[in-house]
């Protein structure tokens, strides 16, 4: 196995650019700790670079046991030492192993042609945390894929990706098209578009949820535009108490996800 011990390695400069700027692409991943890293391999993505702590990789941790069997599948692993180590990982406490995994991009047509198509399109939702939330509701209730559009953010950027608890490299998640783009691919697949607005809009469960459905969830403050309202088919609206305005984006989101999943099984 090949040992790195400067801060200054092509290396770790590779992860520190992509911890600083994630690939809009989604195509680069940066995958920090041992269930993400283990979770891209179990979903068949293939590796540019494993990095592993020298006080890690032969210790008996989740971490270590991860190296060893990564060692013996051949991929390509490095080991660092703690300080080069450190510098690489983006969290205060790093767990010992990181990687920079490959995902193959999405065709946009993709999600929406499946005869099953539920898609979430997450507009505008700024919180790296919310959007990965919402990719790990979304793949636990059933959804077939996700687009991400408008002022989002990446959610393929490491703090997304830990929010997503690997949901993000299951679901087929598409970024870079603008919102009026995603309402076209819908529209040409026959899909009914449905939009989340905090007041106004029919019961989650009166919402006929089966077939080709686009489910859109706006962002933490305004929510959806009003043109993205205006163009959609249908508005759901979670009862809420009179008093509160809204709820979190991704509490949200998974609630109606959940509300569409009753009816689609």
């Amino acid at each position: 196995m090949r040992t790195i011990s400067s801060r200054h390695n092509p290396v770790v400069a590779a992860f520190r650019a992509l911890a600083a700027t994630p690939d809009p692409s989604g195509r680069r991943v940066l995958l920090d700790g041992a269930h993400l890293v283990g979770e891209a391999l179990d979903a068949g993505l293939g590796f540019e670079v494993i990095l592993v702590s020298a006080s890690r990789g032969t210790a008996h941790t989740e971490a270590g046991r991860l190296a060893r069997e990564l060692e013996q599948r051949g991929l390509p692993l490095v080991e660092a030492d703690d300080r080069a180590f450190d510098a690489v990982s983006p969290v205060r406490s790093p767990s010992g192993i990181a990687a920079i995994a490959l995902r193959t991009a999405r065709e946009p047509a993709s999600l929406c042609e499946r005869p099953d198509a539920f898609v979430l399109a997450i507009a505008d939702v700024q919180d790296p945390g919310n959007v990965g939330a919402l990719l790990r509701s979304a793949e636990a209730g059933g959804a077939t894929g996700a687009f991400v559009t408008g002022g989002s953010a990446n959610p393929f950027s490491w703090k997304s990706l830990r929010g997503s608890m690997g949901s993000a490299l299951r679901l087929p998640v598409v970024t870079g098209l603008a919102p009026d783009q995603i309402m076209t691919e819908m529209r040409l697949a026959g899909m009914r578009t449905v939009a989340s607005v905090p007041r106004g809009g029919a019961d989650p469960d009166v919402v006929t949820w089966r077939g080709r459905v686009g489910l859109w969830i706006g962002g933490e403050g305004p929510g959806l535009a009003d043109t993205l309202v205006e163009r959609c088919d249908e508005r759901v609206t979670i009862p809420m108490a009179p008093q509160v305005e809204s709820l979190n984006a991704a509490v949200a989101g998974a609630l109606l996800v959940y509300a569409a999943r009753r009816q689609r099984t």
